[in-house]
């Protein structure tokens, strides 16, 4: 096999391998209401629906990044497409909405293993002119599954059911994995020690505290569960930020939090995506519990937020070399605080699409103007041998940021609203996207305070990232 053909042949692999795990951050979204139906799911599983996925998935990317290169990423990444895969079967067979959470969890697990050796192993399989268009393309298609996840789901569901939305990542999944191994260049990366207590402890804590969060309304916000739950999560994230300060080989280096740019930049963003994904779960239940839409036309109605990124980001990227990455981002922000706040004060049971165009599109502008200057902030604050791990850090806590959005927001609908009719969807809806207009609008603060970093080149942003984690 020639260098050229191998070169296309991890493009093809790691391009499809990454759409299919980015896909299924919200491709069921749009299928919410019909599982909640289906399945008689309750408020609370439906939120772990979301959150079973995310949370292992960002819990564990630093973790799926170095196993690869102790064990050999392609390796890992064939055994994380295998579990991806086998989660995704036992999604479309779950008979009960507790078997489906379960199984999204594994599907989290197999995609933390997939996602971050998909960039490595494409950096390495890529001469070294061209890693800079490579890389931009694996961008690319990460936004594209980002943009495109609500409305293939809402088409899945519509056209066939919500089972396939998980059915068809089977034949994909059972295609990558033998073209993986015979076609894609075993590497490995530097071979330390994997940090197992750190692992489980931050594991363990994150999960106590979505736990609380996910549970409080229906068990009393004062009740020993709830209390417990969210005490012992508390201590266990405190227990893992001891430990990261004091093991030689930490999961996430506490030292880059000592960088003010570093911790106001990971600020920014897990508020970005509490205020994102908190409100996406709840709109696009909104546009087919409340006004009677298809889960296609929900999926459509979303699209001016989530597809801009594809045609602006790279204007926000070539911007940044010309202005602070942290004005961008805060001003960013700035237009995704306002759009929540406006869709908050606006929607009625009856509300047209039209009153809400204008609010989607600067949403989408404003998520636009985040992505690419984050990336430079991130990579800016560290030394250049660190930005894989730092880079890895960012994207677990943006994960992170998407799980407590759905679990704090959905609390806020729970309180003020419910299912039992349209008013009341909306009265607990509204509440919950001003609450999440908020938290972003404290993520811009911290983006305007970020200090000024040097601005780096793109080619000099770029190449580190073959070492995301």
């Amino acid at each position: 096999m020639t260098d050229r053909t191998r070169t296309l042949w991890t493009f093809a692999i790691t391009s499809v391998a990454l759409f299919m795990v980015t896909l299924d951050n919200l491709v069921v979204t749009t299928a919410i209401p019909v599982i909640r139906v289906d399945l008689s799911a309750s408020l609370e599983s439906l939120e772990w629906t979301v959150n079973a996925y995310t949370l292992t998935f960002g819990v564990l990317l630093l973790t799926g990044a170095a196993l690869g290169d102790r064990f050999g990423r392609r390796r890992v990444f064939a055994i994380g497409v295998s579990i991806f895969t086998l989660g995704s079967v036992a999604a479309a067979l779950a008979p009960t909405v507790e078997a489906l959470n379960i199984a999204r969890a594994v599907q989290g697990l197999g995609g933390a293993f997939v996602m971050p050796l998909t960039l490595t192993i494409l950096s390495a399989a890529v001469p070294k002119e061209r890693r800079g268009l490579a890389l931009g393309a694996w961008g690319g298609i990460s936004g594209l599954a980002v943009a495109f996840g609500p409305v293939v789901g809402g088409a899945v569901v519509q056209g066939l059911s919500w089972q396939w939305i998980f059915w068809l990542n089977v034949p994909i999944g059972i295609l990558l994995v033998p073209l993986a191994l015979s076609r894609l260049q075993e590497s490995h990366g530097p071979g330390g020690k994997l940090d197992l207590p750190g692992l489980g402890l931050a594991s363990a804590g994150l999960f106590g505290i979505v736990w609380g969060l996910v549970r409080g309304n229906a068990q009393g916000w004062t009740s020993p569960e709830i209390i417990g739950s969210l005490v012992v999560g508390l201590v266990l994230v405190a227990a893992f930020v001891a430990w990261e300060l004091r093991t030689a080989t930490p999961m996430l280096p506490m030292r880059f939090f000592r960088k003010p740019a570093f911790a106001l930049a990971n600020l920014s963003s897990l508020f970005m995506f509490f205020g994102m994904f908190g409100s996406i779960f709840l709109l696009s239940q909104f546009f087919q519990t409340v006004q009677g839409y298809s889960p296609l036309s929900a999926g459509l109605r979303i699209l001016p937020w989530t597809l801009a990124p594809m045609f602006i980001s790279p204007i926000a990227g070539v911007l940044s070399d010309k202005i602070p990455g942290k004005t961008l981002v805060g001003i960013g922000l700035s237009l995704q605080a306002v759009s929540l706040a406006w869709m908050g004060l606006v929607s009625t049971p009856t509300v047209p699409y039209s009153e809400l165009i204008a609010p989607f599109v600067i949403a989408g502008i404003g998520m636009s103007l985040f992505f690419a200057p984050m990336a430079n902030i991130v990579l800016s604050a560290v030394r250049p041998q660190e930005e894989g791990q730092a880079s890895g850090a960012n994207n677990a806590i943006r994960e992170l940021g998407g799980v407590f959005g759905v679990a704090v927001l959905a609390a806020v609908f729970a309180r003020f609203g419910g299912y039992e009719s349209a008013q009341a969807f909306t009265d607990g809806m509204n509440p919950a996207l001003i609450i999440g207009g908020i938290v972003v609008a404290f993520g811009a603060i911290a983006a305007f305070a970020i200090p000024g970093t040097p601005r780096k080149s793109e080619a000099a942003v770029v190449e580190p990232l073959r070492d995301v984690a």
